[in-house]
């Protein structure tokens, strides 16, 4: 038996990427995943490529900044598969600038996905896990929330506001048995790293996805509620 059998999964930004091998690595593991992101083509060519290795796929395309679509996915998720077990909010933008240089549409751009969307869907997903009586949240931060940077007046705001909000909420449903797991990759090998940073010798998405399924899969009596995750050596 996999060790995620019989549990539901919402990964968001799930089209490609980080969100995408997680989806992936969580579907291998047994569970339904729900795929959600605004590229709807995507996310059909994903979660069927998903299913093709018999494994249970849900394209849900989600503009996670639309409240209603928010609403919608979590609707259409419950609809399908009658439960949530696991929320991973993944879905995340950067806009690497000066202070001096960086707009105020800027920041709430970055704002309205990198938080407030967390707040909004795992607003939509809680009642249901409460009701469960279990449930794990996941939310893929950044190292750039513990750590300043030049250029990072913007997004490091937004991953040190994430952290902080899941650190609470931890606090606020660990007595429902909900986890609120937080990892934070430095480096890793994708198309959104800022540091331009590249090869095999720094974390790839799988690394990440690993990570979220070491998380997921702990006792239930035990939770990781902060995990780092950076190169070896980043030379």
């Amino acid at each position: 038996m996999k060790r995620l059998e019989q549990r539901v999964a919402i990964v968001t930004g799930a089209s490609k990427g980080i969100g995408l091998a997680i989806a992936r690595s969580l579907a291998a593991e047994g569970a339904g995943v729900v795929l959600a992101a605004r590229n709807a083509s995507a996310l059909a060519k994903e979660s069927e490529a998903i299913r093709s290795q018999g494994f249970s796929a849900l394209a849900v395309p989600t503009d996670m900044t639309d409240d209603v679509q928010v609403s919608n996915l979590v609707a259409a998720t419950m609809k399908e598969f009658g439960r949530i077990d696991i929320l991973v909010n993944n879905a995340g933008m950067g806009v690497f600038k000066r202070f001096a240089e960086l707009d105020v549409s800027d920041f709430d751009t970055m704002w309205a996905l990198n938080m407030r969307s967390v707040f909004v869907v795992t607003k939509c997903v809680l009642p249901y896990m409460t009701k469960a009586n279990s449930g794990t949240i996941v939310n893929i931060a950044s190292l750039a929330g513990k750590n300043s940077f030049v250029g990072g007046t913007g997004y490091a705001t937004t991953k040190w506001a994430l952290r902080g909000w899941a650190s609470s909420l931890m606090l606020e449903v660990r007595e429902h048995n909900i986890r609120v797991v937080t990892i934070c990759p430095g480096s890793v090998e994708t198309a959104f790293s800022s540091t331009g940073k590249r090869g095999a010798h720094i974390p790839q998405s799988e690394d990440v996805a690993e990570a979220v399924v070491f998380a997921v899969t702990a006792p239930a009596r035990s939770m990781f509620s902060e995990i780092d995750l950076r190169p070896t050596n980043p030379k």
